[in-house]
């Protein structure tokens, strides 16, 4: 293990945070480095537990207190080796995952868990500085070609493995850029675009090949287009229709979507114009509690809101793990991010009753559940972060009930084909799936889809497959 005392040695320590009025004066991520030394303590921490529950907890099946022991050590070529094996894109997880693993720690019965997802981190960090491998590149050709549709991290992991493997990949990408959500949904100050392009940069050169710009579907490139030009189709299109609010006054301007408002913002960063959706000088506010809702936060921050408010329609979460919600389970516990810490209000057990304004939105009136008290708040600018109903059946030709689950999303079996199609087949994986979920399942499912088509097209694979279809969550 690590170190056996470790965990009674060193407190739980996180990188320090850029101050306040610092970051958000730009776009840059708004953590601080850590030095070797402390990162080597905060890895010593780990128990290495007889059963690594940590390990359970991550859907990729992480091998933590391995690479937390190589971490320790300050061996980044045997933590990288370990962390690789079972995760394609650490450098993103590091940044972006909620950390399940976390929840898992068995540290965390009794103290603060152990610092797995800032660790992994600094081990994706330290391999590219280090000029470790990073992508297994294939030592010949299969000689059997794959198309992917979807290049967010589903489609990107499925890429990777099946590339590893000699097949040849092809991604194709309505957007006129690689990424997915990567690129146009998560802000620069979480996850700077540097980043992405740096592991673009590595897929291309491993022979995966992107194509932008071109849309999927009965008035396009269609699936049978796809399913004649290549041995097996791969659906990763994610879960992009947002959901609705069926608010009177929903319809009027500066009521908008936040997907649309941080693709724009997004846009704007890269592309150094000014945005379409502006926040500067408006009363802003956020429909919704979760990850999309801080990121509109933050960004909203930076743009220069004159007032952003956050509501949520659930209580406040508790400080604490709940009883009905035990370990190791990942529990619904109140939490600050760091776009919480740039200022805001955030209002819960919160009802948006109606928007009002003549043409633009001017206000709101919000209903709050725990006293029926109704009150009216400026607001010229309402982003709905509501979350995703699912993915674009429609788009691609497949909103039939053959083809879908009770969920709306893609149906498959266990074998993650889309039981429709046999020969040519195609598969699908990732949030078109499963619904909307977390960057580590869409990995873990990209990974384990890209093991299934392998093994269909060879008739056995080497690839790992960490998860099943419709795997449950702890």
């Amino acid at each position: 293990m690590a170190k056996p005392t470790g965990f009674l040695e060193h407190p739980r320590r996180e990188p320090e945070h850029r101050p306040v009025a610092v970051r958000l004066r730009d776009w840059r991520e708004v953590y601080e480095p850590q030095g070797d030394r402390q990162i080597a303590q905060q890895a010593s921490r780990c128990m290495d537990c007889g059963i690594p529950f940590c390990t359970q907890g991550c859907p990729l099946g992480n091998r933590i207190p391995v690479f937390n022991d190589s971490t320790y050590r300050e061996r980044w070529d045997l933590a990288a080796t370990q962390l690789f094996a079972t995760n394609n894109f650490p450098e993103f997880t590091g940044r972006l995952c909620p950390a399940p693993c976390e929840s898992a720690c068995v540290l965390s019965l009794n103290n603060a868990p152990v610092t797995i997802e800032r660790v992994e981190y600094e081990v994706a960090e330290h391999a590219f500085a280090l000029g470790l491998p990073v992508q297994v590149v294939p030592a010949e050709e299969s000689g059997w070609r794959v198309a992917i549709v979807g290049s967010g991290p589903a489609g990107l992991a499925a890429a990777a493995q099946l590339r590893s493997v000699g097949h040849r990949v092809t991604v194709f990408e309505r957007a006129d850029d690689v990424g997915g959500l990567l690129r146009y949904g998560i802000p620069a100050f979480k996850l700077e675009k540097a980043v992405l392009e740096r592991r673009l940069s590595v897929m291309r050169d491993a022979g995966v090949d992107f194509r932008c710009g071109v849309a999927i579907g009965p008035d396009a490139t269609s699936l049978e287009d796809l399913r004649r030009d290549y041995d097996a189709v791969l659906l990763a299109v994610g879960a992009t229709v947002a959901r609705q609010l069926a608010v009177p006054g929903g319809d009027r301007d500066g009521v908008v979507l936040a997907m649309t408002y941080l693709e724009d913002a997004n846009r704007a960063v890269a592309g150094a114009r000014p945005p379409v959706i502006d926040a500067h000088g408006r009363h802003v506010l956020i429909l919704g509690g979760g990850d999309t809702g801080s990121d509109c936060l933050g960004t909203a921050h930076r743009q220069g809101a004159a007032s952003v408010t956050q509501i949520e329609i659930l209580e406040r979460p508790p400080n604490e793990r709940p009883a009905d919600q035990p370990w190791p389970t990942m529990a619904r516990v109140y939490k600050t991010s760091t776009s919480h810490e740039e200022g805001g209000a955030r209002v819960f057990a919160t009802q948006t009753e109606e928007f009002i304004g003549p043409d633009r939105v001017s206000a709101a009136v919000l209903r709050h559940l725990d006293t029926g008290d109704v009150e009216r708040v400026p607001a010229d600018l309402v982003l709905i972060a509501a979350g995703f109903t699912g993915p674009d059946l429609a788009g691609l030709g497949l909103a039939e009930p053959q083809f879908m689950t009770d969920r709306s999303t893609l149906l498959v079996d266990p074998t993650w084909r889309v039981s429709a199609f046999t020969d040519p087949p195609v598969f699908a994986c990732g949030d078109a799936v499963r619904g909307q979920s977390l960057i580590v399942w869409a990995i873990a499912e990209g990974r384990s889809a890209a093991a299934a088509v392998d093994a269909c097209l060879r008739g056995t694979t080497t690839l790992a497959a960490p998860v099943t279809p419709y795997s449950a969550t702890w």
